[in-house]
């Protein structure tokens, strides 16, 4: 089996618990020498500023290629670029441009009125501002949002062919499910790397109520599985299983990246990677 290429997706911290275990994430993870990080936004750019801090500060002091989260969410157009250009002037060009989740309570997205109206558009205008790295979303179960898979894999085509290089999925749960999607983007023209987007889960109710606000099809036998290891206090050891499992299957499959959705929480992540092949790379310095 091949040793995929990796990277990790961080939040931002809200509190100063929350900034050690970010810390602490980034001390276990980063041994394994991934290709990027990347740190979030919350819903309705709520995290921008820490976002900011956390990205400048991951790369001034980790010494690892940080990627930061760019939305439209409740900003206009300047101040939108502005913060790229921040972050191009701190060192970071590497840019995940989504076009964002609406603040809480908001019926659906609604451009601000000065703002970007899409992501296609945010991608347009990064071109346009600098010599960004720009990855985007995909989603192998369709968007809650798009009409049917055909206009999903045509939208991601879309900013794509806007300028961005690559694309990170939403999480699923079988590889059959990135396989199919995978296809149907060949067969759309799309010819840019897809990663796949790897969620280990540390707590079955919040990966359950997650996976379905955001469209992801649960299959009856992972279901299943999980409340009886729940039960049985034994969800760890399974979703280690069940994640090494899946990710074993994609690269068997020709995926030689993969992409982890940590939630700040690295021992499953680190585990699955272990039982991978990805180990942590020893340098050897100041050797006779």
């Amino acid at each position: 089996m091949i040793r995929p290429e990796i990277s990790f997706e961080f939040f931002p911290p809200k509190n100063i618990e929350a900034t050690f275990r970010l810390w602490d994430t980034v001390q276990v993870l980063s041994p394994l020498n991934p290709r990027f990080v990347s740190v979030t936004y919350g819903a309705g750019g709520t995290t921008r500023d820490l976002t900011r801090d956390v990205v400048a500060t991951l790369h001034k002091h980790s010494g690892l290629r940080t990627a930061a989260h760019l939305t439209c969410v409740e900003a206009t157009r300047e101040e939108t670029l502005q913060i790229a250009r921040d972050f191009a002037a701190a060192g970071v060009t590497d840019i995940v441009a989504l076009r964002g989740d609406p603040p809480k309570g908001a019926d659906g997205f609604v451009p601000h009125p000065e703002g970007f109206g899409s992501s296609v558009e945010l991608i347009e205008g990064l071109k346009e501002a600098g010599d960004f790295t720009i990855r985007v979303g995909a989603y192998p179960d369709v968007h809650p949002e798009a009409r049917d898979q055909a206009a999903d894999i045509e939208f991601l085509k879309r900013k794509l062919d806007a300028g961005a290089d690559e694309a990170l999925t939403q999480f699923f749960f079988e590889a059959e499910t990135f396989f199919r999607f995978r296809d149907a983007c060949v067969k759309a023209g799309i010819d840019k790397p897809i990663v796949p987007g790897i969620f280990p889960i540390e707590n079955w109710k919040g990966a359950r109520r997650f996976a379905e606000n955001c469209g992801t099809k649960i299959p009856a036998w992972v279901i299943d599985a999980f409340e009886t290891a729940t039960r049985d206090n034994r969800q760890d050891l399974l979703a280690t299983a069940v994640c090494t499992e899946l990710c074993s299957d994609l690269i068997e499959g020709g995926v030689d990246k993969l992409h982890f959705y940590t939630l700040n929480r690295p021992e499953l992540t680190r585990d699955v990677c272990f039982a991978l092949g990805v180990t942590p790379e020893v340098k050897l310095e100041n050797v006779a």
